[in-house]
């Protein structure tokens, strides 16, 4: 059994494709001093991984966290409509990269990293934006989209990982097999 230290439906999703998981959303802190948004997205996905790990010594943790950057800043999640309707017409018609950094913890040892995953969207007149944001997709998202749903439309072309983008890369996946870990069949 795999723990997943997270709430989002879209990993919980990718990770239960692989594994027996259960998921118990973890409280840490989300803050980060990290300078590189890489190694943010991986310090704020170890402290994840660590603030669920106490409890459950023996089971296998995997925790991530996913944030987008464009023109090196980092685009969080939305406070509101508003808000969202900004990030799109700066992503509109431009290339910006998603990180999701990530952190196992098994048998006692960490493994973590990071995967990248450059992403371009079309342009987007406001039409279009102004029937995405009615979606309401866009709530709780870095970057104001879900590549899954709806937002799929304005992409353009992705390269790298598509499941990076959406919340939980391959990788994970293929870590855990490293580990001996088996996955469902």
């Amino acid at each position: 059994m795999i723990i997943l230290a997270s709430a989002s439906p879209r990993r919980r999703e990718i990770l239960g494709r692989f594994f027996e998981i259960k998921v118990i959303p973890s409280n840490a802190n989300e803050e980060s001093n990290a300078e590189r948004p890489e190694e943010k997205a991986m310090e704020i996905a170890r402290k994840k991984a660590l603030s669920i790990a106490s409890s459950y010594p023996n089971e296998t943790i995997v925790a991530a966290d996913t944030i987008v950057v464009f023109e090196n800043s980092i685009m969080g999640k939305p406070r509101d409509e508003s808000e969202a309707r900004e990030m799109l017409r700066m992503l509109s018609g431009r290339v910006h990269r998603v990180i999701t950094g990530y952190c196992i913890i098994h048998r006692g040892k960490i493994t973590e990293g990071y995967e990248v995953t450059e992403v371009k969207f079309r342009e987007l007149d406001e039409e279009l934006i102004d029937w995405y944001l009615k979606t309401g997709e866009w709530r709780d998202k870095a970057g104001a989209y879900g590549i899954q749903g709806y937002a799929s439309v304005f992409v353009k072309w992705i390269k790298g990982d598509y499941y990076n983008v959406v919340g939980l890369p391959i990788k994970v996946v293929v870590e855990l097999m490293k580990l001996g870990l088996k996955p469902k069949t």
